[in-house]
């Protein structure tokens, strides 16, 4: 089963850059090394955010895949920082992390029916 892992967090005043290097540098590949993770990637706060939402608490997310036993993952996770598994002092250590279990299948474009060209409205698009 595939687990997503997302991770909140913000680099400290003024530690942006060292934050954003180490992140993307080091650790997405640190924790992809560790067994049951098998992709990471990061995302920064668009600019642009639908009217009417609170302002969010964190800019910056990191979303972990991890494949097998959720509980084996993040124990090797824990083991890994136990002994050693360099975390930036430029990050703030107010952060949250939660993992989620999927609900659905994944939906993509080509799961969409769409209208054809003829008419027909019950064939996929192609």
């Amino acid at each position: 089963m595939n687990y997503l892992f997302l991770v909140q967090s913000d680099p400290l005043p003024g530690r942006e850059d060292e934050y954003n290097d180490w992140y993307t540098n080091q650790h997405l590949h640190d924790v992809v090394a560790v067994p049951g993770f098998v992709s990471a990637q990061r995302f920064r706060l668009a600019d642009y955010q639908r009217e009417g939402n609170p302002e969010p608490a964190y800019r910056y997310i990191a979303l972990y895949e991890i494949e097998g036993p959720l509980e084996e993952a993040l124990s090797a996770l824990d083991e890994a920082r136990a002994v050693g598994m360099f975390v930036s002092p430029a990050m703030d250590p107010d952060r949250i992390s939660h993992t989620f279990i999927p609900i659905t299948k994944r939906i993509t474009r080509d799961d969409v029916v769409r209208p054809a060209d003829d008419g027909d409205s019950s064939q996929p698009a192609s």
